[in-house]
């Protein structure tokens, strides 16, 4: 993390004091001004530009930080943004005097109060609630683009993932762009960040092209128009990608410093070539052990497909859902308000959530506790835990490969090409809607191909 410069960190404690922070608070607001500092430089945000706090408070909130943190966050910040408009210290602080402009603490905090920064603030942006019977500044007409997006993509059923990524870039462009009106945005406008991406930033071609769909979407479907002919961007190389793939022997050797029921996690996540979410999202419905059938339903692209069951795991599957079933019973006694539902069947179904088979397969340990309704709710275990559990067992396992969840996706793939299964069969059980997508495989494997060429008859 960025270290604070000491001339900086000197003039943010006199704002502090300025403003009548409590000074038990004050390892707080210089610590979430290290988080922003950090998140400007890792993300290229120009530090002192008031259109990254929204980007930087969304961060905070996708790290599951509550509002009275956002807020906190937001202040120190916006006491960060108010150094730009002073003078920077030049003399030793003296408690409650500015001594580069001689006021007291009391008459700096009416200059900055005035400027909308001052301690009494506590929501995520105040300084930009509209004043009655004024135009709405581009700041705030931004907020509203991207409270529009999110509806458009709602209303598609993508995945809260794109909401988030199509947030960012939007979040980006806009900083930028130093929060020009969107409406005046045109195709040069995204030449020049996507130019910038390569360029400057570095970023990888899938990060690019991520952009470009996201700018694509926003203008299409939040604008109202498209982006003509996108001409002369300098585009980043992209390089040919090989997934990487362990042995049937490092798999065993991970698996066995797996606790449960993480171990059980990845025999299905390798077993079934699973992802990560595919997995979690598991409900006890999803399992047919007659049938030796397992389905997916909702995966990437809100596709579903089934899968054979692994007949070397059907028996620890089997204890597992016993135990979901045990939990389940206590969760009853203790009156909780069923396992979290998707979309509006909670609606349509009212008990839904209480009943076994919606239960998640894989269940959180604790409740969560929902503020806006007062239940106490389940959800399924939080896929940090699981690629944290899978980090540690590949390093007490000391492979030589960096592994991820996904990693055990690429060697069900690979193992199965390499056992000679169709092409057209890998592809189905993995969802690819590509062939070309499920090819890179061919690549992780032993070519078999015989080189000279032969009539059919003389083999």
């Amino acid at each position: 993390m960025i270290p604070i410069e000491p001339n900086l960190l000197k003039n943010y404690k006199f704002v502090l004091q300025a403003n009548k922070i409590p000074s038990n608070t004050h390892g707080y607001y210089m610590k979430w001004l290290r988080f922003y500092l950090d998140f400007c430089h890792k993300y290229g945000f120009r530090k002192a530009d008031p259109g990254s706090l929204p980007p930087f408070i969304e961060k905070l909130r996708s790290k599951k930080q509550n509002s009275n943190f956002l807020q906190q966050a937001s202040h120190a910040v916006q006491l960060f943004y108010s150094l730009s408009r002073q003078e920077p210290a030049s003399k030793p602080y003296t408690p409650g005097v500015d001594s580069t402009q001689n006021v007291t603490a009391k008459e700096n905090e009416k200059r900055l109060t005035a400027k909308g920064y001052t301690r009494e603030t506590t929501s995520a942006f105040p300084a930009e609630a509209p004043i009655s019977g004024e135009p709405e500044n581009p700041k705030q007409k931004w907020q509203k683009a991207v409270a529009a997006l999110a509806n458009e993509i709602k209303v598609r059923h993508y995945s809260p993932k794109t909401l988030k990524s199509y947030r960012t870039w939007v979040y980006k462009i806009q900083a930028f762009l130093n929060s020009k009106a969107p409406e005046s945005l045109d195709s040069e406008d995204v030449k020049r960040f996507l130019t910038h991406l390569a360029v400057e930033m570095k970023v990888s071609a899938s990060s690019q092209n991520q952009a470009f769909n996201a700018l694509l979407f926003f203008y299409r479907h939040v604008l109202g128009r498209e982006f003509g002919k996108i001409e002369g961007v300098v585009r980043a190389k992209k390089r040919p990608y090989i997934p990487v793939v362990l042995s049937k022997n490092e798999v065993h050797r991970v698996l066995e410093n797996l606790p449960y029921p993480y171990d059980l996690v990845v025999k299905l996540l390798y077993g079934c070539g699973l992802r990560l979410f595919e997995c979690l999202n598991l409900r006890v419905n999803n399992f047919n052990f007659d049938g030796g059938i397992l389905t997916i339903h909702d995966g990437k692209g809100k596709k579903d497909r089934t899968l054979p069951i692994p007949e070397s795991i059907k028996t620890e599957l089997k204890a597992h859902m016993e135990r979901v079933y045990n939990l389940h019973q206590m969760d009853l006694a203790k009156k909780y308000d069923g396992a979290f539902m998707f979309d509006r069947l909670e609606i349509k179904y009212k008990n839904a959530g209480k009943e076994f088979i919606w239960q998640w397969f894989f269940p959180a340990k604790t409740f969560t506790y929902v503020k806006e309704s007062k239940e106490n709710r389940r959800y399924h275990l939080h896929e940090t835990h699981v690629q944290r559990a899978i980090k540690k067992a590949v390093g007490k396992a000391r492979l030589t490969k960096r592994a991820t969840a996904h990693t055990f996706r690429h060697s069900f793939a690979s193992h199965l090409l390499e056992a000679n299964y169709d092409i057209r069969t890998i592809q189905e059980l993995l969802g690819h809607s590509d062939i070309r997508t499920t090819m890179i495989y061919t690549h992780t494997v032993k070519s078999r191909t015989l080189k000279e060429a032969k009539s059919p008859l003389d083999l």
